[in-house]
């Protein structure tokens, strides 16, 4: 039996205690947000938990629509509602990805105060390097920021330049100015295993042969696209290359009750066991870590977006029994699967 849905990728918690800062330090009310996204107000206060990319990207573009800011109020001057829409119509002419980033970065400084970007190239690397707004007084540096404003900031014009050219365009690194957050795992999975904090700008880096690729993209195309993003990047665009990433999608295309036992899967890739843990836990993976991820975001997935019976979801995931069940599903999220579903369900129909 299939799950009858595919699996989409969830968010963190953390990603929503972060997209809501700005609501609390302006006094509104994020519990009627909360609401008009579907998500259960509970799920704040539990660290495990996370909610669909559908639930957290109706959050972004309500947190946008109230405070008229698609930067979730992290600079000094809001990135005003329609200023996405606005980068994308001034980029999706560009003859080559190159000179799309370059005008992206250009209306970027022109929207925003406290953050100036730059693309640099050389031979081999391209870099976009991410410049604080300097201080007035010399020698001293300006304070860095959350590791959530130059991560969102990131992954909103590498989500831009994938789109473009129509395909991932792998992250060899990314560094931040700011100590390294509770939630690194998560920026890890968004941009790229090889994550630096404390350095002294905060930059990511690909292949520079990717800037000379032809925009492919139309206005045709971009009304479609405009419908979910940029929120929409947090799940399209992560890692593919690596092999948690490869397993991921093997498993995606097979039915829980089939997935492979650890041997049956290392021979698929041509390793024995032993060096598949090895190679997992070089990516801060195992194999259980990866069904458990698995199933808990086909379960928010299917609760979210589906009518089926809680018994019928549990048995499309591969469990004998749906105590056992609630059991996991409670541990991954802090709260058990029919108060989900009817908390989400509640706040939807409210909204």
């Amino acid at each position: 039996m299939r799950t009858g849905t595919p699996e989409k990728g969830t968010i963190s918690i953390c990603f929503v205690n972060e997209a809501l800062v700005c609501v609390r330090a302006n006094g509104m009310d994020q519990s009627l947000l909360l609401s008009q996204a579907g998500i259960p107000l509970d799920l704040l206060g539990a660290p495990r938990a996370r909610v669909s990319s559908r639930q957290y990207g109706q959050l972004w573009r309500l947190i946008a629509k109230t405070l008229d800011d698609e930067f979730f109020g992290m600079d000094e001057h809001p990135m005003k509602a329609g200023s996405f829409a606005l980068l994308c119509r001034t980029v999706i002419h560009s003859d080559s990805l190159e000179q799309a980033l370059h005008r992206a970065l250009r209306f970027l400084r022109l929207i925003l105060d406290g953050l100036s970007g730059e693309l640099v190239r050389d031979e081999k690397y391209a870099r976009i390097i991410l410049h604080d707004k300097p201080t007035r007084a010399p020698g001293v540096f300006p304070a860095p920021k959350r590791a959530f404003t130059y991560g969102t900031f990131f992954v909103i014009l590498h989500g831009l330049a994938c789109w473009l050219v129509n395909r991932r365009i792998p992250l060899l690194s990314a560094s931040f100015r700011c100590p390294e957050p509770d939630y690194s795992a998560e920026l890890r999975a968004f941009l790229s295993p090889n994550l630096e904090f404390l350095c002294q700008t905060s930059a990511i880096a690909f292949d520079a042969e990717y800037l000379d690729m032809k925009i492919i993209q139309s206005e045709r195309s971009m009304k479609e696209f405009l419908r979910d993003a940029p929120a929409n990047f947090l799940v399209k665009y992560r890692d593919s290359a690596s092999l948690t990433a490869r397993i991921r999608q093997y498993l995606r295309e097979t039915p829980p009750q089939e997935w492979p036992g650890l041997s049956a899967l290392a021979g698929r890739y041509h390793l024995s066991a032993a060096a598949l843990r090895r190679r997992l836990g070089g990516e801060g993976q195992s194999y259980r870590s990866i069904k458990n991820d698995m199933r808990r975001d086909i379960a928010i997935s299917l609760l979210t977006d589906t009518d089926q019976r809680i018994t019928d979801i549990a048995a499309a995931l591969g469990f004998s029994e749906s105590s056992a069940f609630y059991r996991a599903f409670k541990n991954w999220t802090g709260i058990r699967p029919n108060e989900y579903r009817s908390a989400s369900r509640d706040t939807t129909s409210h909204a």
